[in-house]
């Protein structure tokens, strides 16, 4: 069974700047666990057919002239309904003006009122993607994740292979840590993986011999970076004399993480080898792909097409 997780609400506050109308509590013990929100709109026809109380609920000026146009005690009615219902936020945009009898019932039914200046779909869409990031299903693996020309390199492999240090010289090659060790991985979206340090070895890597060095402090606040999307993973593995590696690019090869596939190449590591330059050119290369060309594929074509001249 998947894991639930959730955020105060003071949090959202504090994020967005809202402005505080009514809180039945303090909003550090308000619990918000679900990434969906929604517009009442039907619920203000009376309409509560897979209404789900647990998403924050968002007037915006569309349900506020709508509710204006109403008989007053058919407004009345349909105020009380919503408010019963015991929605676990309410959120009023565009700096909407809330009358006294809507205060009266956020307090009557202890329902949290706030209010933004925000329009209302750039707010929804800002919070949506808040809540995603913040509430999304989670793990944590063993692992470095480093940032190399604007791609997540999320680098895995046994202990001692060489993460660390692969890591420390990109680094000093001039590009980011984000995790060294524990890498804490966050489905963000249906094809996004966003990944961080936990708090307490944030920005520190363990280097066998020396112990741990703190990177912001050695390389400057330029050498690490507090969360990367993770673009491509490499298994960084001892080279097995006889196994056979891919030597063309041509086979695809993804690791399932979280329900998403993602982009996996397996790195031999053996003396002599710069594994740096070679990651540097996996990023790249693994960018190149994404953007329509597959170096690989095309070789392969030309190579097929010199085979079919000779005939």
């Amino acid at each position: 069974m998947e894991e639930l997780y959730n955020i105060p609400l003071s949090d959202i506050i504090k994020s967005f700047n809202l402005e505080t109308i009514y809180l039945p509590t303090l909003p550090e013990n308000i619990n918000i666990s679900c990434t969906r929100v929604s517009r009442p709109g039907l619920q203000m026809t009376g309409f509560y057919d897979y209404y789900e109380p647990a998403r924050l609920q968002i007037i915006g000026k569309m349900e506020h002239s709508f509710l204006e146009k109403l008989p007053e005690e058919e407004k009345a009615v349909r105020l009380e309904d919503f408010f019963r219902s015991s929605p676990v936020g309410v959120i009023v945009t565009s700096s909407g003006a809330i009358s006294d009898g809507v205060i009266s019932l956020a307090e009557k039914y202890k329902v949290p009122l706030l209010r933004t200046a925000d329009r209302t779909s750039e707010f929804m869409a800002a919070l949506i993607s808040y809540l995603n990031v913040q509430l999304g299903p989670r793990i944590t693996r063993h692992g470095v994740l480093v940032e190399v020309y604007g791609e997540g390199i999320l680098l895995l492999g046994d202990s001692g292979v060489g993460k660390s240090e692969t890591a420390i010289e990109l680094v000093k090659r001039g590009h980011r840590l984000i995790a060294d060790d524990a890498v804490e991985i966050k489905k963000v979206s249906a094809t996004t993986l966003v990944g961080r340090a936990p708090e307490i070895i944030r920005h520190y890597v363990e280097l066998r011999g020396i112990g741990i060095v703190d990177v912001r402090r050695l390389f400057g606040m330029g050498s690490v970076k507090e969360t990367e999307k993770i673009d491509l993973v490499i298994q960084l593995e001892n080279w097995q004399e006889g196994k056979m590696y891919d030597r063309l690019g041509l086979e695809s090869e993804s690791m399932d993480i979280l329900g998403i596939k993602v982009p996996m190449i397996v790195l031999p590591v053996s003396s002599g080898r710069n594994l740096s330059v070679v990651i540097e050119v996996a990023a790249m290369n693994n960018r190149q792909k994404r953007m329509g060309y597959n170096t690989a594929e095309e070789f392969n074509k030309r190579l097929m097409e010199s085979m079919g001249a000779q005939h």
